[in-house]
């Protein structure tokens, strides 16, 4: 079936981040397969990581499919959009729709988007990642393939203002090299050894990132660690039990 929606959506993306002047660091994404199931992992730091991880796939010419919360797919103007690009709604009251869906698929050779974390990280360090993915690569026979964003907090995350504005915000994306999901391997064994990959991505673009704080009022998308004033995972942990 002919996708009438995906395309020229990706298209006006890409112009309003170029009227924005976004400056984009990309590498790996010769790792993305060129055709067959892949399962897409990925950190989840903002409000747009769906749309920065989709265009990490144009060089393959594959489109991802992501799994959203299901309150997106409500919404009168993202939902129709949603649901046109044929991404996955996830309700977890009831996520084995959800589960099987994507699963169906990936048997199709669909690439499915995955965030392992389920929330954004207000700290921008890596929350623990659930199994899901894995177990979804390993029913399917697909791999797995690990990505890293960075920079894409400064343009819109939980609890900060949105700046979508001409800012010349450089946005890294890297992606690894593809991860077997063999069936007799425990899922969450494979989860761990994703993360493990994903963490070491997320470092390579933390230090290449060519943009440092210029003090304290602007070191908020830095994760504390590393100097910023981002909240320490326990710290963004309580408050989002609250």
């Amino acid at each position: 079936m002919a996708e009438l929606v995906y395309p020229p959506v990706i298209g006006f993306a890409h112009t309003m981040f170029k009227a924005q002047g976004l400056r984009f660091d990309v590498e790996g994404t010769e790792h993305i397969p060129r055709r067959g199931g892949a399962v897409l992992v990925s950190n989840h730091i903002g409000y747009l990581d769906f749309v920065f991880c989709g265009l990490a796939a144009r060089p393959a010419k594959r489109l991802v499919r992501f799994m959203a919360k299901e309150s997106v797919f409500r919404h009168k103007v993202s939902g129709p959009l949603m649901r046109a690009m044929k991404h996955i709604p996830v309700d977890r009251s009831a996520g084995l729709d959800a589960y099987k869906h994507a699963l169906s698929a990936l048997r199709s050779g669909e690439v499915i988007g995955v965030f392992p974390e389920a929330t954004i990280s207000t700290s921008f360090t890596l929350k623990n990642f659930k199994s899901g993915a894995a177990r979804l690569a390993q029913e399917a026979g697909v791999p797995l393939v690990p990505m890293a964003l960075w920079g894409t907090q400064r343009l819109w995350t939980k609890g900060q203002k949105r700046n979508l504005g001409r800012r010349h915000i450089p946005v890294s994306i890297r992606v690894g090299e593809p991860i077997t999901a063999d069936r007799d391997e425990a899922a969450d064994t494979i989860t761990e050894r994703v993360r493990t990959r994903v963490q070491d991505l997320l470092e390579a673009a933390q230090r290449s990132y060519p943009v440092r704080s210029e003090g304290p009022a602007d070191s908020w998308w830095i994760p504390a660690h590393l100097g910023g004033t981002a909240p320490t995972p326990d710290r963004a942990a309580a408050t989002d039990r609250r």
